[in-house]
């Protein structure tokens, strides 16, 4: 059964965490934080959310981010995470979810 759809409020400040599955790292480089970094800000203004503090951990990561629309958050997230994955991935010599 598919998993339903979180509730985003547009104008109201989210805290999003995103771990590695397993709790396994998802970060392995200095390279790696400024990647997810470019990302989420290439999304969150493509996207309308605005991105107000962050905290990267080896293994996951916190956003405050308030979206504009029900959409901006999940859309902003999904983006960036399917190019952060393949980013990883492809880095590590690596296949599967992170």
């Amino acid at each position: 059964m598919a998993r339903l759809p979180r509730l985003t409020l547009p104008s109201y400040p989210h805290h999003i965490i995103q771990r590695g599955n397993n709790r396994q790292a998802v970060f392995s480089s200095a390279a790696d934080h400024q990647m997810l970094l470019r990302l989420l800000d290439e999304s969150a203004r493509k996207f309308g959310v605005a991105l107000h503090a962050y905290v990267l951990m080896d293994n996951h990561f916190h956003l405050l981010a308030t979206p504009g629309t029900a959409d901006g958050l999940p859309q902003m997230m999904q983006a960036a995470g399917r190019r952060y994955v393949r980013y990883f991935n492809d880095s590590q010599g690596r296949s599967g979810t992170l």
